[in-house]
C-alpha cells in the first residue's frame, strides 16, 4: 500500500515536469504534515526553493503547480497560501477508505521493505565476572527495539551480544581464585555472581598493587590462551555462572540475543595484523603495531594511533573490533551492521571504521551504524548510583521498579474497592513496572541523557506506559462483555463500557464512516504509521515511535470522550467499533515494537 505521502510526492512530482519540463522531474517536492490544521493536512514550501532557479515570484510558481497537479482522489482543491505555500487537505472518503484497507490487513498498512537486508545488530555487551548495571540498560533495551523495528520491516536481523569474555582480566581473577577460593574455578556454581564480583575487585586491588601478582596473572592468560586444560575449564565456568545471571535479566526483559564474545574472534587477530600490514598501513611505534588515524590528533596535535598490537604482543579492543567488523561482512554476509553503545565509544568506533575503510574492508554497498546514547541520571542531575556511591545493578533497579508498579497497583486496588488475585497483581506490577523503564527509556532521544524516575514513569498522566497500557485497556474494556446491572448506581458506569459486542465479532460488511472531527482526526494519525516506522528504519531513533503511539492515545482519548460508540445508531455504531479496533491493535502493534505487552485490565 502507497503511504499518503508517497503518492502526494509523486503526483506533485509529475505536476513540475506538467508544468516546468523534464528537468524538474527530480526536484524535492518539500511536502511536510501541516504545523497548524487551519493550513490543511500537508503543506509544501516547493514554490518558494524553485524560485530562484525559474526566476518567478514563488506565488505565481504554486499556483502554476497546482493547475497541474491532480489529486482530486486524494485531497480537496489545493490551495495556494502565504507567499506561496500549498496546502492540501485530505479527502474524508479518501481517508475512510485507508482506514477501511488496514482494518483488513494483518500489518495495519505497514509495507515490508523494498529491499531487505542483512542486519546485525550489536547490542547490550556485559562483561563476563561482572554483573550488569544500569549502564547496560540503554544498550540493551535500545538494541532490542532497533532490532524488533527492522525484523518487522523485514530485514534478516542477526541480535549479537558482543560480551567481555576475554582478556587480562581473566587471567588476574583466575589467579586470585587459585589462592581465595580454588573450587570456583573447578566446580559448577561454587560462586554466586555477587560474590564473583566482590572477589574480582580485590583481584583488581591486588594486580594494581602487587608486581609479583601482576606478573602471575600474565602469566594465566598465556595458559589460558595457550588453551592449558585447567584455565580453559576455570574460564568456561566462570563464563557460564555470569551468562546464567544475564538470562534473568534478559528474560525479564523480554529480550533475546545470540551470544558471540570477544573470545570468538580471538583466533581471527593475527590475520587482522597480518593483512594490515600487507596493506602497508602498520606503522611501529615503541614497539607497538598502530595505524595512525586521519583527524584524529592527541593534546600535542601529534597523529594519534590506533594500536592493533601491543608491544608484548597482545591485542586490544580495537584489534577485536576490526575482526568482528570483517568477520560479519564476510561470513555474515552483513549488509548493515549496527553498534549500540553510550556516545563515550565514539571515536573509538571511528577510528576502527576509519581503519576498516582504509583497508578496504567495508566495502560501498555495506552500511556500518554507531548508535549512540546519553546518560542515565539520578534525582539531581548526576550519574545514577547507590548511596554508597557504586553504580546501581540492574536486577535491583528492575526489581525496585516492579515493587513501585505493585505498591501503586495495590494502592488503587484499595481506593476503588477492588478485590484482584495475588496472580492478577503480580502480572500487572511486572508488565507496568518493566514497561515503564523501558518506554522512560526509548521516548527520550537516545543521545540526550535523561532523569530516572520511578514516580514520573509510573504516573497514569503523561507519555509513558501506563498511559498507553491504560489507552489499550479503555479499547478492551468497550470490547469486553460489562454486566453491570443499572442498579449499581454506586458505581460510575462509562457509556462506552455497556457493550456486550467483541470486535472479532463485528460484521464483515461494516465500514469506517469518518464525520466528526475527533474521528477524522483519529483516522489521519492511524495512516501515519506506515510512514513513522519507515523514518525509523533510517533514522533509529525510538523515540519517534513512542511520540506517536502517545499522539494516538490522546487522540483516541479525545474520540472516546466526544464520540458515543455503543449509544449511536447503526451505521455509525459500528463505524466507531471498527474505529476502537484499528486503534486497539495499533496500539498493541506499537508496544510490541518498544518490547512491551499489552494488557487487557489494569
Amino acid at each position: 500500500m502507497n503511504s499518503t505521502v508517497a503518492q502526494l510526492k509523486n503526483r506533485f512530482q509529475q505536476a513540475l515536469v506538467a508544468a516546468f519540463g523534464n528537468d524538474y522531474a527530480e526536484a524535492d517536492p518539500m511536502l511536510l504534515p501541516a504545523s497548524n490544521p487551519k493550513f490543511g493536512d500537508y503543506q509544501s514550501n516547493a514554490a518558494l526553493s524553485l524560485a530562484k532557479k525559474l526566476g518567478q515570484p514563488p506565488r505565481a510558481i504554486a499556483e502554476h503547480i497546482i493547475k497541474h497537479i491532480d489529486v482530486n482522489d486524494i485531497c480537496q482543491p489545493p490551495v495556494v497560501a502565504g507567499a506561496g505555500f500549498i496546502n492540501f487537505t485530505l479527502k474524508p472518503a479518501y481517508l475512510e477508505a485507508q482506514v477501511n484497507a488496514i482494518l483488513a490487513d494483518s500489518r495495519l498498512g505497514v509495507a515490508t521493505a523494498k529491499n531487505p537486508q542483512r542486519v546485525v545488530v550489536d547490542f547490550s555487551s556485559p562483561n563476563i565476572a561482572k554483573e550488569m548495571h544500569v549502564g547496560h540498560l540503554r544498550s540493551t533495551i535500545i538494541g532490542d527495539c532497533i532490532a524488533r523495528i527492522l525484523e518487522f520491516r523485514g530485514h534478516d536481523v542477526l541480535r549479537l551480544n558482543h560480551v567481555g569474555d576475554w582478556g587480562t582480566q581473566f587471567g588476574m581473577l583466575i589467579a586470585y581464585l587459585r589462592e581465595a577460593y580454588p573450587a570456583a574455578l573447578t566446580t559448577q556454581n561454587a560462586l554466586d555472581l555477587g560474590d564473583l564480583v566482590a572477589l574480582y575487585r580485590q583481584a583488581k586491588q591486588r594486580f594494581d598493587e602487587d608486581e609479583e601478582f601482576k606478573e602471575t596473572a600474565r602469566q594465566e592468560v598465556v595458559r589460558l590462551q595457550a588453551g592449558a586444560e585447567d584455565a580453559r575449564r576455570a574460564w568456561q565456568l566462570l563464563c557460564e555462572q555470569s551468562r546464567r545471571e544475564f538470562q534473568q535479566i534478559y528474560d525479564l526483559l523480554d529480550v533475546y540475543l545470540t551470544e558471540r564474545g570477544e573470545s570468538f574472534y580471538n583466533p581471527l587477530l593475527p590475520a587482522v595484523v597480518e593483512d594490515l600490514d600487507k596493506l602497508g598501513l602498520l606503522v611501529e611505534d615503541s614497539g607497538a603495531k598502530c595505524v595512525f588515524l586521519d583527524g584524529f590528533t592527541n593534546k600535542a596535535g601529534e597523529p594519534l594511533p590506533l594500536i592493533v598490537q601491543k608491544s608484548d604482543g597482545g591485542y586490544n579492543y580495537a584489534t577485536t573490533d576490526l575482526a568482528a567488523l570483517r568477520y560479519r561482512i564476510q561470513q555474515d554476509g552483513a549488509n548493515r551492521i549496527i553498534y549500540v553503545t553510550d556516545a563515550g565509544q565514539t571515536n573509538h568506533f571511528a577510528q576502527v571504521f576509519q581503519v576498516a575503510r582504509r583497508a578496504c574492508w567495508i566495502p560501498d554497498d555495506v552500511d556500518v551504524v554507531h548508535v549512540t546514547f546519553g546518560l542515565v541520571l539520578g534525582e539531581g542531575g548526576k550519574k545514577l548510583k547507590t548511596r554508597s556511591g557504586e553504580t546501581v545493578r540492574l536486577r535491583d533497579l528492575l526489581d525496585e521498579a516492579i515493587a513501585s508498579a505493585r505498591a501503586d497497583i495495590e494502592t488503587r486496588l484499595k481506593e476503588d474497592l477492588r478485590q484482584e488475585t495475588e496472580e492478577f497483581i503480580d502480572h500487572v506490577a511486572t508488565v507496568v513496572g518493566i514497561s515503564a523503564v523501558k518506554y522512560a527509556d526509548l521516548s527520550q532521544n537516545r543521545n540526550s541523557n535523561y532523569v530516572f524516575s520511578y514516580d514520573k514513569m509510573l504516573a497514569l498522566q503523561g507519555n509513558t506506559a501506563p498511559y498507553m497500557l491504560y489507552a489499550y485497556v479503555r479499547t478492551q474494556g468497550i470490547s469486553r462483555h460489562q454486566k453491570m446491572a443499572s442498579s449499581s448506581a454506586s458505581l460510575p458506569v462509562d457509556r462506552n463500557e455497556r457493550g456486550d459486542i467483541g470486535f472479532g465479532k463485528l460484521s464483515g460488511n461494516g465500514k469506517v464512516l469518518l464525520q466528526e472531527d475527533t474521528e477524522l482526526v483519529l483516522a489521519k494519525h492511524l495512516l501515519q504509521l506506515n510512514e513513522v516506522l519507515s523514518e525509523l528504519e533510517v533514522e533509529l531513533l525510538p523515540n519517534r515511535l513512542c511520540q506517536y503511539l502517545y499522539e494516538l492515545s490522546g487522540k483516541f482519548n479525545k474520540f472516546y470522550e466526544e464520540c458515543p460508540v455503543l449509544e449511536a445508531e447503526e451505521p455509525q455504531r459500528t463505524s466507531r467499533l471498527l474505529l476502537c479496533d484499528v486503534t486497539a491493535r495499533t496500539l498493541k502493534l506499537g508496544l510490541s515494537l518498544l518490547g512491551i505487552p499489552v494488557l487487557e485490565r489494569m
